[in-house]
């Protein structure tokens, strides 16, 4: 197992959402601070390969998380910067640190470079199978790039990479503002504002029968110290819960635990996304020993808290 407490480390998205967690548990498993190294986008631009070379150098292990990245209709508006820039970003970091000798490479990916028609759960041995929806291709296919680039740099070079698919992350520190928030912080935002206003409903898109799943941000930072330390396979493996959350019981749920009394409505008009999306989690509890500690109640009343706190 590779001793994380001596390793320098270079942390992309350091401050980001996902970043800062895994930053602050990095320091309570005994990482001195001047050990990582997560630089702010305007110090070093990824995009850059001689910026990526200065970056690397005398790090032991790099931890990629920085992207751009937000909500569907950012990707689709934005299809090609967001392809170019995750694409090229990941690229050139991982060559980087194939020229520098750098012991591992852990690349943060998402279950939506799965393809659109996978069977549920999601299994890591269809991840290549076909291609993404399309609301999410740019992204997901950009990412699946990189995880096409950690399989060959280890087939040619013996280089040590790894993939980490994630499904949907939330918890304190996320993003609240609706124009960018993912479906748990905009319900928070939303419930918390209709509450304040004395709305008496809200109109919630699609029939709320659609799934999904997701990570307490806590849980995924544990996940990507211990695979930096367990897991050296080039293959990729899913990072998540495993379990499927309706999209209806999830904003029952949320109304709750904020406050608001109102109805929700449901139209079934708007768009919803695909019906179902869950992922295998056996390989992750198999080859890294990670199993989500933290139950959806549980992050979620933790994240409200968080939020009341730093917006209420």
């Amino acid at each position: 197992m590779l001793d994380i407490k001596k390793s320098h480390i270079l942390l992309t998205g350091g401050y980001g959402f996902l970043g800062s967690h895994v930053y602050s548990q990095l320091l309570k498993k005994g990482v001195s601070p001047a050990n990582v190294y997560r630089p702010k986008r305007s110090e070093v631009d990824l995009r850059d390969f001689k910026s990526c070379q200065t970056a690397v150098k005398n790090k032991d292990i790099i931890i990629h998380l920085a992207a751009n990245f937000d909500g569907v209709k950012y990707n689709l508006e934005h299809a090609g910067e967001v392809f170019y820039d995750n694409a090229i970003m990941g690229i050139q970091l991982t060559e980087a640190a194939r020229l520098a000798g750098i012991k591992k490479m852990v690349i943060a990916g998402t279950v939506s470079s799965y393809p659109e028609m996978a069977s549920i759960p999601f299994k890591e041995e269809e991840f290549w199978d076909g291609l993404p929806e399309k609301g999410n291709a740019s992204y997901g296919l950009a990412k699946r790039m990189l995880a096409a680039q950690i399989v060959a740099y280890n087939l040619q070079y013996k280089f040590v990479g790894i993939s980490l698919l994630f499904s949907n992350l939330y918890g304190p520190g996320d993003e609240f503002d609706l124009a960018h928030a993912n479906v748990v912080a905009s319900l928070i935002r939303k419930f918390f504002a209709a509450k304040e206003n004395g709305e008496k409903e809200i109109v919630m898109w699609g029939s709320g029968r659609a799934t999904r799943e997701f990570l307490y941000v806590e849980d995924a930072a544990r996940a990507v110290i211990l695979a930096a330390q367990k897991y050296a396979s080039p293959e990729p493996v899913n990072i998540g819960s495993g379990k499927e959350e309706k999209i209806k019981t999830l904003a029952e749920t949320v109304a709750k635990l904020t406050g608001f009394s109102g109805r929700l409505v449901w139209d079934k008009t708007k768009p919803e996304g695909a019906l179902r999306r869950v992922s295998d989690v056996s390989r992750a509890k198999r080859d890294i020993g990670f199993v989500a500690k933290t139950s959806l109640s549980q992050g979620l009343r933790k994240t409200i808290s968080w939020y009341k706190e730093n917006y209420g």
